[in-house]
């Protein structure tokens, strides 16, 4: 076993936190900066008007790929190496892009790039996650993991302030937020429970620990599938809602940016609210059921709205932000299922993972849209990811104060 890591709350642990949400406050930003600046970006290198969906489509799922390898990169060296060495590395490896990002002139190098930002990007969130919840007591975590999501998703909120000076200068901002964060970053501290797991002889950042046991792996997929709707609202419902208002007449032409920030906002409420109910009612899993039926009439009210404005629009993309506000929250669990040796693995590629899941998303949706056009197709998509994530949360444990002193045995 590895020694008790303290319950007290320290100056420390306290400054942990904080900078994990300035962490996660820039990762957001720089993940959804192109969603904001996709239509924009994509006129402004000379893609025809027509072809914005297609090549914008083409360059997030390059992106979210990035994601993905990017996820398993970051969380095997974050049980290898620790976490700290994998925030300093991904957050240098996305600022370099975000920078490179700025002065792109064609659709093929804009891919590239943002495919090198999204392995950077995929480090962030799950290192800093693990930190907060291996510091922190069994009592208390889920409050840390509560404040990350509060200020960090604020960041997409900043995305859409900055991106209204151009999707160049939005770009720069974004690698010079991630160069302050570096500078911010020195002088925290590595979680005590992997400084203890480092000298042990046990196998870490095992990958195929995650493949090669048949329940581990059913745990490990459950993860995933529970933070899949999130992605579809925000990747899909709210990023493609200049398409979705025309398809229901909508009075004004909607703005993907103006309902991202809507949304974020939301999700940053939602986070808060699901953090502290998590602590009240000491269940992670009761939150998530709460959620994800709030996410389904959401989503229901926000496609059934014909003819809506601008303003009801963002108000919709508040609710369903809101709705899907257990982001951190399923993050949590993820940490809280599996042992100190593969845990920097698990958070890392869980949330990427989601977020990659986008492609295949995308690509049934796309699927869908081409029989039954972009409402009918919008409720399909969401059906089937609820009933998919609400039968993951079923199966899996509570976790809410479970000690995390153990590692796994291959």
């Amino acid at each position: 076993m590895i020694d008790a890591v303290p319950a007290k709350l320290t100056r420390n642990a306290v400054l942990l936190v904080l900078v994990a949400s300035l962490g996660y406050f820039v990762d957001i930003y720089d993940l959804l900066i192109f969603s904001i600046v996709r239509k924009a970006s994509l006129i402004g290198i000379g893609v025809k008007t027509a072809d914005v969906l297609a090549k914008g489509v083409f360059i997030i799922n390059v992106q979210m790929f990035g994601l993905l390898l990017g996820g398993i990169l970051w969380g095997v060296l974050g049980d290898k190496l620790g976490r700290i060495k994998v925030l300093f590395g991904s957050i240098l490896l996305y600022s370099i892009a975000n920078f490179a990002n700025s002065y792109v002139q064609d659709v093929n190098t804009y891919a590239i790039v943002r495919f090198i930002a999204g392995i950077g990007l995929a480090g962030e969130l799950g290192a800093g996650i693990t930190l907060v919840t291996e510091t922190l007591s069994k009592e208390k975590r889920g409050y840390g993991t509560m404040i990350v999501a509060a200020v960090g998703l604020l960041g997409a909120a900043a995305a859409v302030m900055v991106a209204k000076y151009g999707w160049r200068p939005a770009y720069r901002v974004g690698a010079g937020l991630g160069i302050v964060l570096l500078l911010l970053r020195i002088g925290t501290f590595e979680s005590g429970m992997f400084r203890t797991m480092e000298q042990s002889t046990v196998s870490k950042g095992n990958f195929l620990m995650l493949l090669n046991n048949w329940e581990r792996f059913k745990k490990y997929l459950y993860c995933i599938l529970i933070g899949a709707p999130l992605w579809y609202v925000v990747g899909v419902l709210i990023t493609l809602s200049p398409e979705f208002g025309k398809a229901m007449n909508a009075k004004d032409s909607l703005n993907a940016g103006d309902g991202i920030l809507y949304a974020y906002i939301g999700i940053a409420v939602g986070g808060l609210i699901a953090g502290l109910l998590s602590q009240v009612t000491k269940s992670r899993k009761l939150v998530m059921y709460i959620f994800l039926v709030t996410s389904t009439v959401s989503v229901i009210v926000y496609l059934s709205s014909t003819g809506l404005t601008s303003r009801h629009f963002v108000w919709l993309c508040f609710f369903m932000g809101c709705g899907v506000g257990y982001w951190t929250t399923f993050i949590t669990i993820a940490a809280e299922q599996f042992g100190t040796n593969i845990r920097a693995t698990v958070t890392t590629t869980v949330p990427n993972f989601v977020r990659g899941s986008l492609i295949p998303v995308n690509t049934a949706f796309v699927a869908f849209k081409s029989h039954y056009g972009m409402i009918t197709s919008g409720y399909i998509m969401m059906a089937i990811l609820t009933a998919v994530a609400l039968f993951s949360v079923s199966q899996l444990n509570e976790t809410f104060g479970k000690d995390l002193n153990y590692v796994e045995i291959s």
